[in-house]
C-alpha cells in the first residue's frame, strides 16, 4: 500500500508543477483536466501525509520503550495505546480512498420522477420526492433547473425532469434509480385505509459526446410536432426533436420542453445514454469474471425503499436499512441512507478487487 501511495503523490507533484507552467495555464481545456485531477488526488495524499506521520511517530514509540528510564518507556506505551488504533483506522481509510473512482460520478444529472401505480396519491408522492430531493440539492448546495412538469389532478406530479449540478452529484445520487414506494392513508381516502402507491426515479449522468463514441456524421435529426398535453404552443410548432444513430439504430426523442433547443438537450443526452449504456453492457460482457455491485443497479422493477407513514420508518431494500426517521428523511435528510448505499457498494468493490487481485 505504501508503495502504492508513493507513486500517486509523485504523480500529484508531477501534476502541481504542470500547473504551474504558463503553456499548460494557456490551454484552458488541458489546464482544467489537470486541475480537476489535482483535486481528485488532493484528498488521498493529505491522508497519505498523516499517515507517514502517524507511522513515524508508532516506530518512535517503539523504539523508547527499549530505554532503560521506567518513565520513559511508561510514556511510549501511553502513547502507543493512543496511536496504534487510529493506525487500523486510518488504514481502512485509505484503501476505501484508494479503490477506483467511477469516472461519472463527478458528473451532473438529468433527474427524474413519474407516478407510478396508485392513481392521484402517487402523483402526490412523487410531488412529495420531489420536496425531499429538492431540500437534500439545496443542503448539498447543487443548482437544480426544471426542466418540464407535467403536474398531477389534485397536486404533486405525473412526471417532472430536472438537471442537477454541482460538485459529485451522480456520485451521490446514482443509489437512487428505481421504485420508490409509499404507504400511508392518501388525502384521497376517506375511511382512513392505509393504501401503497410508487414512483420510479431515473438518475441519469449528464453525458458529453467525449465521454461516448458517436461521430456527429452517423447521426440524423428530425424535428417534428409535440402531440398531447400541453396546450395550443406544442401542437403549433415543430418542437419535437427526434435522433436516430445511423450505425446502431438507436432512437432518442424528447418533447418535455417548450423549445426545439431544450428538447434538442434532452434528447441528445438521452441518445447519448442508451448508447453509453450499449457499450457499458458490452464492456461488462467481455469484463464478466469482474465482480459488479448489486447497489445502485436502477432497474425501475426493483422496490428500492418503502416509506411508511405510520411507523416513520423508511426502509431500504438494497441493505436491509431501516430507519425510523421518515419525518427527518423528508425533510431532505438523505446523509446516513446514501452513506450506507456507498459503504456497501465500496465494500463489495473491495471484494471484487481482492478476488481479481
Amino acid at each position: 500500500m505504501l508503495e502504492k501511495l508513493a507513486e500517486i503523490e509523485a504523480h500529484f507533484k508531477r501534476i502541481e508543477e504542470q500547473l504551474a507552467d504558463p503553456e499548460v495555464i494557456a490551454d484552458l481545456d488541458r489546464y482544467a483536466g489537470l486541475n480537476k485531477e489535482y483535486k481528485d488526488l488532493q484528498e488521498i495524499v493529505t491522508e497519505y501525509y498523516e499517515y507517514k506521520e502517524l507511522l513515524g511517530n508508532i516506530e518512535t514509540a517503539r523504539e523508547m520503550l527499549s530505554e532503560p528510564d521506567p518513565e520513559m518507556k511508561e510514556m511510549a506505551q501511553l502513547e502507543l495505546d493512543q496511536l496504534e488504533p487510529r493506525l487500523a483506522e486510518m488504514e481502512e481509510k485509505i484503501r476505501i480512498l484508494l479503490i477506483p473512482k467511477d469516472p461519472e460520478d463527478s458528473k451532473d444529472v438529468i433527474f427524474e420522477i413519474r407516478s407510478g401505480t396508485g392513481g392521484d396519491e402517487a402523483s402526490i408522492f412523487a410531488g412529495d420526492l420531489y420536496r425531499m430531493y429538492s431540500k437534500y440539492f439545496e443542503k448539498q448546495g447543487w443548482t437544480e433547473e426544471v426542466i418540464s412538469v407535467n403536474e398531477g389532478s389534485v397536486g404533486g406530479y405525473n412526471k417532472i425532469v430536472l438537471e442537477v449540478t454541482g460538485r459529485q452529484v451522480f456520485g451521490k445520487l446514482k443509489f437512487e434509480s428505481g421504485a420508490h414506494r409509499v404507504q400511508r392513508v392518501p388525502k384521497t381516502e376517506s375511511q382512513g385505509r392505509v393504501h401503497t402507491s410508487a414512483a420510479t426515479v431515473v438518475v441519469m449522468p449528464k453525458l458529453e459526446m467525449d465521454d461516448v463514441n458517436i461521430k456527429k456524421a452517423d447521426l440524423k435529426v428530425d424535428t417534428f410536432r409535440s402531440s398531447g398535453a400541453g396546450g395550443q404552443h406544442v401542437n403549433k410548432t415543430e418542437s419535437g426533436v427526434r435522433f436516430t444513430h445511423l450505425p446502431t439504430g438507436i432512437v432518442a426523442e424528447s418533447t418535455d420542453g417548450r423549445s426545439q433547443i431544450k428538447n434538442r438537450e434532452i434528447a441528445i443526452q438521452r441518445l447519448y445514454q442508451k448508447i453509453f449504456q450499449t457499450q457499458k453492457t458490452q464492456y461488462e460482457s467481455e469484463q464478466a469474471q469482474k465482480r459488479r455491485s448489486l447497489v445502485g443497479s436502477g432497474d425501475r422493477s426493483d422496490k428500492i425503499r418503502t416509506y411508511n407513514y405510520p411507523q416513520n420508518r423508511v426502509t431500504d431494500h438494497r441493505i436491509n436499512l431501516t430507519l425510523y426517521s421518515l419525518d427527518k428523511v423528508m425533510e431532505g435528510n438523505l446523509e446516513e441512507i446514501l452513506e450506507s448505499l456507498q459503504m456497501a457498494e465500496n465494500a463489495e468493490k473491495m471484494k471484487g478487487e481482492v478476488m481479481d487481485g
